[in-house]
């Protein structure tokens, strides 16, 4: 069958049009990396570094829900939803980043079956009711599963701290040849500061690698897996898209049935058994049916009455809020989860309560600390997985930094001045006395009272010992009431292993 050139003129105009979404999609994936890359201590630039933070709808209404306060800069997020109101989830198919990695991944697509399950297709909108529903009952955990989360946590707390180890480890095994000296010094003054900058790598954030390449991995069930049966984000778009203006137009005089847009379709959105119509709530807006289609019998445009092929019915509907309500109160109430765990020392201004119910596990403030002492969390008990904790062995809170508070979006660590910040004590340090160098073995080390920050000094040296060795004398104490707990005491300590000098929080007794 030979078309016509209407309809060659049509096939024609829609390759520009996925080539500019493709353009599109890799200029926001780029800004995305770009404002990832320079949040780091002191580096401005034209636009906020958390951007697409600010911009996702589902991270604003839940954190402000959760905190009962108005959040202004995550307001933009209305700029996405009036996007979604009049082009349907345009969001998803040509602006979020982790949808453009996930069209880059092999998936698998079938002719046979490409449409999406009426009842897997479910998952978004329970994952999502379950979200809003804990954030009403005041935590944020379940904000891990958002998809600008989920992709800046897992690069800032995982990959680039791995190819930091990977780079460095690299130079100084290169730096044993002396011909590759120069080379090797040249190379790291290129990384230095915006790749290479001390962010230790921390293994128990394999899990977080391990939850991102399970997003990946399941392309390999259906392209776009995630976005179709589980993004909480995709989700609320899709209910707003319910009423776009623009939409999915077959027209049934032209279309052949070759089924090839259906297969086309990375979402599934398009139900040959329903005319080939899209799905409105489930259309991507990629625009790879209308690129496809041999007849040019696919547009996109506003229609006078607004029709809906969709496979949520009102029964499903409701038993997803009904599954995500009980979820949602089981996850808040239940004694393993809501246990008191270990007491956790956590960045300055903020508390377990802020970070509790106005922390979206985003990696901000992991990413633009200097000495990478803030980790997420590995712990479940009160819902603390994945939040902010300081790890002092591994770097410590600078005394001349606050950054954590300044890229905050949420305001679950509070901006505070470097002199409010300077006073805010995080924690307090104890010696262990079995350990320590001076005490334990009668050998001079000034370590911890010499890198105390504190200019009365929190840390002073002292007779008072039982030492076994010889010489020594001076023994190192701790004044409580001066320590803020930055930790830099016990991440310098030269004692290998557990340091012998170690930052709790100021409740808890040794």
């Amino acid at each position: 069958m030979t078309t016509d050139p209407t309809s060659k003129k049509k096939q024609t105009f829609s390759k520009k049009w996925i080539w500019l979404r493709r353009t599109v999609q890799t200029l926001f994936l780029l800004i995305f990396l770009y404002l990832l890359i320079i949040t780091i201590q002191g580096a401005t630039g034209r636009l906020p570094n958390d951007l697409f933070f600010h911009l996702d709808p589902l991270n604003g209404i839940a954190s402000m829900i959760a905190s009962r306060s108005w959040i202004a800069p995550m307001a933009l997020g209305v700029i996405t939803l009036i996007l979604s109101v009049v082009v349907g989830r345009a969001w998803c198919g040509w602006i979020c980043p982790l949808g453009t990695i996930l069209d880059w991944t092999p998936s698998r697509r079938s002719r046979k079956n490409p449409g999406i399950s009426p009842v897997w297709s479910q998952g978004k909108y329970f994952i999502l009711f379950t979200v809003i529903i804990g954030a009403a009952l005041g935590y944020l955990t379940l904000n891990i599963l958002d998809p600008i989360t989920v992709l800046f946590r897992t690069i800032a707390s995982v990959i680039l701290p791995g190819l930091n180890w990977a780079i460095e480890g690299t130079e100084s095994w290169l730096y044993d040849f002396q011909t590759l000296r120069p080379v090797v010094d040249w190379t790291d003054g290129a990384l230095r500061g915006w790749l290479l900058n001390g962010q230790p790598f921390y293994w128990p954030n394999i899990a977080i690698l391990a939850f991102f390449a399970a997003v990946l991995g399941l392309n390999a069930v259906r392209s776009r897996f995630w976005c179709r049966y589980l993004c909480p984000l995709g989700g609320l778009l899709a209910l707003i898209s319910k009423v776009a203006f623009i939409r999915h137009i077959v027209d049934t005089e032209k279309c052949i049935s070759c089924r090839k847009c259906s297969t086309l379709c990375p979402t599934g959105a398009i139900r040959p058994e329903r005319d080939f119509n899209a799905d409105t709530p489930e259309c991507t807006v990629c625009l790879n049916c209308r690129e496809g289609c041999p007849t040019g019998a696919i547009s996109f445009g506003k229609i006078s009455k607004l029709e809906s092929y969709q496979d949520t019915t009102r029964r499903r509907f409701l038993y997803s809020l009904g599954a995500a309500t009980i979820i949602a109160v089981f996850i808040r109430f239940f004694p393993a989860l809501t246990r008191k765990t270990d007491k956790l020392v956590r960045p300055p201004g903020s508390s377990e309560e802020t970070l509790y119910n106005q922390c979206i596990r985003c990696g901000e403030c992991m990413k633009v600390c200097p000495t990478g002492v803030i980790q997420p969390s590995p712990s479940v008990g009160e819902a603390k997985l994945w939040s902010p904790v300081l790890k002092t062995r591994l770097g410590y809170c600078d005394y001349s930094c606050n950054s954590c508070g300044v890229i905050c979006p949420t305001g679950a660590i509070a901006n505070l001045t470097l002199d409010e910040k300077r006073e805010t004590v995080i924690g307090v340090a104890r010696i262990d006395q079995s350990r320590c160098i001076t005490w334990a073995e009668g050998r001079d080390c000034i370590v911890c009272e010499e890198m105390c920050p504190v200019p009365e000094k929190a840390i002073i040296l002292g007779g008072g010992g039982q030492g076994r060795g010889e010489g020594g004398g001076r023994h190192p104490h701790v004044i409580e009431n001066l320590c803020i707990g930055c930790g830099i005491c016990e991440h310098q300590c030269p004692v290998s292993g557990e340091a012998a000098i170690r930052v709790y929080p100021t409740d808890v007794v040794v």
